[in-house]
């Protein structure tokens, strides 16, 4: 599946949820990651996320059968592009 990752988090958070979301998916923009991934993976992300964020943050995931499934349009530059591959 393509996950689109989003959150909102204490900035003092920010850098701990970026660096667990970055082992399974790839960062494309501030708090926002995306990627394939399996529900495996997608379960132990959730897991570890849910060991670092606290009751008033939020994170975010946009769930698409594929990459296909999934139309972007950006307006500027973009930071990053996905590139992992299952």
């Amino acid at each position: 599946m393509y996950v689109v990752m989003v959150y909102d988090v204490g900035v003092e958070r920010v850098a701990r949820v970026l660096q667990v979301g970055r082992r399974y998916l790839t960062w494309v923009q501030n708090s926002v990651l995306e990627g394939e991934i399996s529900p495996a993976q997608l379960a132990r992300l959730k897991a570890e996320l849910k060991r670092v964020i606290e009751p008033t943050d939020a994170v975010r995931f946009y769930l698409f059968p594929s990459r296909e499934a999934l139309r972007v349009e950006t307006l500027g530059s973009s930071k990053n592009e996905p590139t992992q591959f299952l």
